[in-house]
């Protein structure tokens, strides 16, 4: 029986992607394996430039002077790679959760970084607003989307400076103007593919002033220059996320996913508000449509609930320890029909108790 995924990642992808990608682990390119053919092959080679594409397509940035990268070390090594290719003297930073914060950590090795807002005062469970970003500063960096507490930017600013952001659990998921960014970065285990990993969409002019010497495995412009091939790339992890891109963009690209991730949430969070029993984490105009974070109102009910959703063939709901309670992560494959089972768990409870 199919389950039902609310694991915050590697996330729940496609069906028809599983089975693809399992074939080509059998036999890709004429009785050889996708995990174990050159990738120097054209087969290869074909499946990274198809990829690459796919990503400014989707993201509407084909033409505009950006380039799309696939590089390995996740989310995590780009908190340093950012720093290194972009940070002269001082950055701005938005401090909204657990990887903003480890963000700022990695970017304060190397120079000052200043906060330019943060919503840790209420564990973090709103977005800061009407902060100003310093013109002087090299870069301004945010997260869009906070997967342990449950918040996502609904409107970025219009940032003087070359604005960066991590989107590893909501690329992809929502229409933005995505020119308003100079860097994107985002794991593909979110929304994308398996880990492995991770897409960077970078504005080519912003590189290349920065002072220091920067390793050639850290510099953005080795990878642009060798096509994301400098070194060996996991080509499972590409080849997955490049089916993942094809399957979305023959449902309508962002704008139809869009549509169905505002269902989700707007399903769940119906429940949430209506069932008294449960209790929202995150303020409501800051609530994330993939991340929806949750406690119940009385802890004595907690073996009961917990004993019903599992049952109920669903995964991967417990909340992340900074926030307790639970976290219904509601990425792009997941089903409108497995939330509709979550939340009829959760009213059963409720005329149970």
């Amino acid at each position: 029986m199919k389950r039902h995924n609310f694991s915050a990642g590697p996330c729940v992808l496609p069906q028809e992607v599983i089975e693809k990608s399992a074939q080509a682990v059998l036999d890709f390119d004429n009785g050889l394996s996708l995990i174990e053919i050159s990738h120097r092959s054209k087969a290869f080679v074909d499946v990274m430039e198809n990829a690459r594409a796919l990503a400014l397509e989707l993201l509407g940035l084909e033409g505009k002077g950006y380039k799309a990268l696939f590089l390995q070390g996740g989310a995590s090594t780009q908190f340093l790679m950012v720093a290194l290719n972009l940070l002269e003297k001082r950055a701005g930073y938005l401090n909204t959760g657990t990887w903003a914060a480890k963000a700022i950590k990695e970017a304060q090795i190397y120079d000052d970084i200043y906060e330019v807002a943060s919503s840790k005062d209420a564990n973090y469970n709103y977005i800061p607003k009407g902060y100003d970003i310093p013109e002087e500063y090299d870069y301004f960096h945010c997260t869009s989307n906070n997967t342990i507490f449950g918040t996502q930017i609904k409107e970025f600013p219009n940032s003087p400076i070359p604005m960066v952001c991590d989107m590893s659990s909501d690329i992809f998921s929502r229409q933005l103007d995505f020119s308003k960014f100079d860097l994107i970065y985002a794991g593909a285990q979110k929304n994308m593919g398996p880990a492995g990993v991770t897409l960077v969409v970078v504005k080519e002019d912003i590189l290349g002033k920065v002072s220091r010497k920067i390793p050639s495995m850290m510099d953005y412009k080795v990878h642009i220059d060798k096509s994301s091939m400098f070194n060996t790339p996991p080509v499972f992890a590409v080849y997955t996320s490049m089916l993942t891109m094809e399957w979305l963009k023959n449902l309508g690209g962002i704008a139809a996913i869009e549509k169905e991730n505002e269902k989700k949430a707007q399903l769940i969070y119906s429940e949430i508000d209506l069932n008294p029993l449960f209790n929202g984490f995150a303020v409501k105009a800051d609530r994330s449509n993939m991340n929806a974070t949750f406690t119940l109102a009385n802890e004595d009910l907690k073996e009961t609930f917990d004993t019903m959703w599992k049952e109920a063939g669903i995964n991967g709901l417990n909340g992340h320890r900074s926030v307790g309670g639970y976290r219904a992560s509601m990425y792009n494959a997941l089903s409108l029909d497995s939330v509709k089972v979550l939340v009829e768990v959760m009213s059963e409870l409720e005329r149970k108790a």
